[in-house]
């Protein structure tokens, strides 16, 4: 991806709790917890992947990429495809995305990776726009 840097891989922190949950240290309720609203987003604006869930093995994990930043004004916090990812990494300076993958069948959940995008160069801070001129 054009710009991505501070790349944070969470594959050993996954792989430590997939080891607790067949250790018997840890419950299926304890990692099988996503919210509601995660499972929602994962249904209608997720990205299927080819890995099947860790957990119960039925299903393909879902990624729900997530951005984040002071420039995004209103749009902190969004969902969004990875083919938006690139032009908003040339639009903006910075923002951190978030990916997270879920099963929607067991609602298995974990932050798979983070990373900053963007051109480098600083903009004053996103305004709402309004709905309408009057």
């Amino acid at each position: 991806m054009w710009s991505q840097r501070l790349f944070v891989d969470y594959a050993l922190q996954r792989r430590a709790t997939l080891h607790a949950l067949h250790a018997g240290t840890a419950h299926t309720t304890d990692v099988c917890d996503a919210d509601p609203y995660l499972l929602r987003a994962a249904k209608f604006h997720g990205e299927p992947t080819d890995a099947l869930c860790p957990v119960c093995r039925k299903e393909p994990l879902t990624h729900v990429t997530y951005v984040f930043g002071d420039e995004l004004g209103q749009y902190s916090g969004r969902i969004k495809a990875t083919t938006e990812l690139e032009p908003m990494a040339r639009e903006f300076g910075e923002f951190r995305v978030y990916v997270v993958e879920v099963c929607r069948n067991c609602s298995w959940n974990h932050l798979s990776s983070s990373y900053v995008l963007g051109d480098g160069v600083p903009r004053s801070r996103g305004r709402r726009r309004r709905a309408a001129e009057e």
